[in-house]
């Protein structure tokens, strides 16, 4: 969901852009990629970006690889109503309208949306989103 907003990277303070948020749902399923992170200095940096700056928490989640193999603890960043930069729902006009007006230091919200969209279609062509 496009619920939490981004003035670090896709949009400033005063127009913040729209990024893509994990929200908690009973029974929801989200697709993704999971990534082993070795080095000692990555996760700090992680926590630094995803929930000093990015507004995020943290959560553990168990991850079952499409592969079949044996499913694992993830750690997840997700967005609650409680961040800073929450902006939560609104209609898909708006949501659109800000994305289309919103540009940060990474680039144009535009441009995050796009490269969301090719890598959905691209990684997990035979999910539907509803």
């Amino acid at each position: 969901k496009f619920w939490q907003g981004n003035t670090t990277h896709r949009g400033t303070p005063e127009q913040p852009g729209r990024v893509a948020t994990l929200v908690e749902e009973k029974d929801g399923v989200v697709w993704g990629v999971a990534y082993e992170v070795c080095n000692g200095d990555a996760l700090p940096y992680l926590d630094e970006r995803e929930c000093q700056l990015g507004g995020y928490t943290t959560a553990l989640s168990m991850f079952y690889p499409s592969c079949g193999a044996e499913p694992f603890t993830a750690l997840l960043y997700m967005a609650t109503p409680d961040s800073c930069h929450w902006l939560g729902h609104a209609s898909e006009h708006e949501i659109a309208k800000q994305i289309l007006n919103s540009s940060g230091p990474s680039g144009h919200n535009v441009e995050y949306l796009l490269r969301l969209a090719e890598y959905t279609r691209d990684r997990a062509p035979h999910i539907q989103d509803a």
